[in-house]
């Protein structure tokens, strides 16, 4: 992979923070499934969320084929982050600027399997619900908690925290690749 160049891609972007890690240093739970199967809504109505995405195992050792991960972060501000609405509207931008790093990364010669987000949001009715394959599974990033994947022992690792404030919102993306 041309690294300068995706260095200076990324330099253009309007990110928080970067950083690179190797993938044998995340951390995978089946606490973080646990959270995902009891308090989300979109457990099981999304090919990017559990169950579709396969069991935490499985997530663990896709992850791990992989040899290098870029933890990318954007954080935006709202005026109440108790709004759920206005705090979940910042997310398309996130989700622009994660394509747009993904697209950087094959220009510059890797395949990223990309980790983001939420559950996913392409289709109005996720094919899962018809028991049908996923309609754009290029597009689609399963979300990063979704693998099993504890983010915070991430974000401290790299000096960084979750809440930058009272609203601020901060979103994280994981994109993996083979160097």
């Amino acid at each position: 992979m041309n690294r300068e160049k995706l260095e200076q891609g990324l330099s253009e972007l309007p990110l928080y923070v970067y950083f690179y890690m190797e993938p044998k240093d995340l951390e995978f739970s089946q606490r973080v499934r646990w959270i995902c199967e009891h308090e989300c809504t979109q457990y099981g109505k999304s090919w990017a969320c559990p169950p579709g995405v396969g069991t935490v195992e499985a997530c663990r050792e896709h992850c791990l084929g992989y040899d290098k991960c870029l933890v990318i972060s954007t954080v935006t501000e709202v005026a109440d982050i108790t709004d759920i609405e206005e705090t979940l509207s910042t997310r398309q931008a996130h989700e622009q600027i994660t394509d747009q790093v993904a697209e950087l990364m094959r220009q510059c010669g890797a395949s990223p399997f990309v980790l983001s987000t939420e559950s996913c949001a392409i289709c109005s009715r996720c094919a899962i619900a018809d028991g049908e394959p996923c309609r754009f599974p290029e597009k689609m990033h399963p979300c990063v908690e979704s693998q099993g994947i504890n983010v915070i022992p991430v974000l401290e690792e790299n000096g960084l925290e979750f809440q930058y404030g009272q609203n601020v919102v901060t979103w994280i993306s994981m994109l993996l690749y083979r160097e």
